[in-house]
């Protein structure tokens, strides 16, 4: 959530505020999970707010050649809305946009959406124990949102991360980052520089390799790379998944379980992921016979430790007579040209940047004021990002955070931690009705607990110990992005809200807990 500028904010008319019961940021998994779940629930006062006119989150934004999932396709759906009809092992972009497209639709959750509304922020109410959110539509008009409760369903891949290269600015040629691909940018015959080694640019690289003249890859270091198992799911297995559901969901069960496995190996244990370390340099001597490329591309750290990364035709693009990889980082962007750290001046028509996203520091684009005006982003940049469960977080009241901090993966579907965030905060929404409290809040003594007990198991895994840097990191090289372990016992931490770990606020002053928070106290009324 960005805010506005004064100006911006002086111009722009104002609509008549929107009350509702829930509202909820972002039409993603998260965001039509919650949706559903409430829909389920037969609680119809809520409004979705989505910034762009169509729903997918992330599978809308990334419409880079290759893009596809790199979790199996038949664990990255939800539970209880699985799809037998996946064309691939991993589905590509196009099936997961059109798969959320069709679940928004069935649960008829569009007519709660407000498309091209973009929520610049939002602060407390105590008094009327409601959220108020700023908001402006695509046509910059400013609207207002009143909501008991608030869920933020934007995750953390969403904000380009692009670098500020030395001199872009001079640069006349095309530039795009992968999450804002230019389609109407032929890239046919030109001279293409691709700046980083994120996961999108290890699917479209071999997409465009064929196309353009001539690819200059820098590489700041180099990732794990494994083989996909990916191929056409064949019609007659679509078929029986379609006519026999148990089948499917015995599938399911099965690839979850297999992904579970590798989350012993990142959790302390990177011995049992040499393996896997040497399937990926059995791919790199097979697709790559010259030495000094091999070099370049073979990681000097625990697999891991960086976002592991999966393809069959990686290697064999880079490896092609009209690439090049270059390890020695960029000095200088001129006109029509890239100047690497060894002083040689690479010809360039388009820069495509495949450097991922803001994570950590994308929390620093909050602007959330809670409890006795406190400033979300600006308390996590001075004490850490902190919360409970990476869902709730003391001194913000009925706010429910999907796929926030800490509940990051990788090794397994983040579908099945949304799913479980979802159900913890549906069940805090109705203890909060069951004793009639205009709020509910986490305790801070519960939400540091479960901080220093996430940070010690963190400390273990190999993202901390693996020998690279990595944007699960924050600032201060603490891990605020992952959950550190198997994802049952996140379900199982999850499953069932205890009333004791949170202040519940009612007109007559706090219940289920021993003191509330004296704002609330005084101020708190009924829903």
């Amino acid at each position: 959530m960005n805010a506005p500028t004064a100006e911006a904010a002086e111009g722009a008319a104002q609509s008549p505020p929107v009350d509702t019961e829930v509202a909820i940021i972002g039409t993603g998994f998260s965001g039509l999970g919650m949706g559903i779940a409430l829909v389920k629930e037969g609680r119809h006062d809520f409004v979705i707010l989505e910034k762009a006119h169509d729903v997918g989150g992330t599978w809308r934004d990334n419409s880079y050649p290759g893009c596809a999932c790199d979790i199996q396709s038949h664990m990255y759906s939800f539970s209880f809305e699985q799809n037998p009809g996946w064309s691939r092992m991993f589905s590509p972009q196009p099936e997961i946009f059109d798969y959320l497209r069709g679940v928004a639709d069935k649960y008829q959750l569009r007519r709660h959406i407000r498309f091209g509304v973009e929520v610049t922020g939002a602060r407390w109410d105590p008094e009327a124990a409601r959220w108020t959110l700023r908001a402006r539509s695509a046509t910059g008009e400013a609207v207002e949102y009143r909501a008991r409760f608030l869920v933020a369903g934007v995750g953390a891949l969403h904000i380009p991360n692009v670098p500020e290269l030395p001199g872009i600015e001079s640069f006349e040629g095309t530039a795009f980052h992968s999450a804002r691909w230019d389609h109407e940018y032929d890239l046919a015959g030109k001279k293409v520089a691709v700046v980083g080694t994120g996961a999108s640019a290890i699917q479209f690289v071999p997409e465009i390799a064929g196309q353009v003249e001539s690819l200059t890859l820098f590489q700041r270091s180099a990732p794990w790379v494994l083989p996909k198992a990916d191929r056409p799911v064949p019609e007659r297995v679509r078929t029986l998944f379609r006519l026999f559901p148990p089948a499917r969901q015995l599938y399911r069960a099965g690839v979850y379980w297999l992904n579970e496995s590798l989350a012993v190996g990142f959790n302390g244990h990177p011995g049992l992921l040499r393996i896997a370390e040497r399937l990926g340099r059995r791919s790199v001597a097979r697709q790559v016979s010259d030495p000094v490329l091999r070099k370049k591309l073979m990681p000097s750290y625990t697999l891991g430790c960086k976002r592991v990364l999966m393809s069959n035709t990686y290697y064999r693009a880079l490896a092609g007579p009209n690439a090049d990889v270059v390890t020695s980082g960029i000095t200088e962007v001129r006109a029509h040209s890239v100047v690497d750290g060894d002083g040689v001046e690479h010809e360039v028509d388009a820069i495509i940047y495949g450097t991922g996203f803001h994570v950590t520091d994308s929390f620093d684009y909050l602007d959330i004021k809670g409890r006795d005006g406190r400033d979300l982003a600006a308390q996590w940049r001075s004490e850490g990002i902190q919360t409970h469960l990476g869902i709730t977080v003391n001194g913000f009241p009925n706010l429910f955070f999907l796929l926030g901090p800490n509940t990051g993966l990788g090794h397994n579907s983040v579908v099945f931690m949304i799913e479980a965030q979802v159900r913890y905060a549906l069940s805090a929404m109705k203890l909060a009705g069951r004793h009639r409290a205009a709020a509910i809040e986490v305790r801070e003594s519960v939400q540091a607990s479960f901080n220093d007990e996430i940070q010690r198991r963190l400390a273990k895994g190999v993202w901390s110990t693996g020998g690279c840097t990595n944007w699960y990191l924050d600032a201060k090289g603490v891990n605020r992005t992952l959950w550190p372990g198997q994802t049952w016992r996140y379900w199982l931490a999850t499953r069932n809200i205890e009333p004791s770990d949170f202040e519940l606020v009612s007109a007559s002053g706090p219940t289920g807990g021993q003191s509330a928070p004296a704002a609330l106290a005084s101020k708190g009324e009924l829903a």
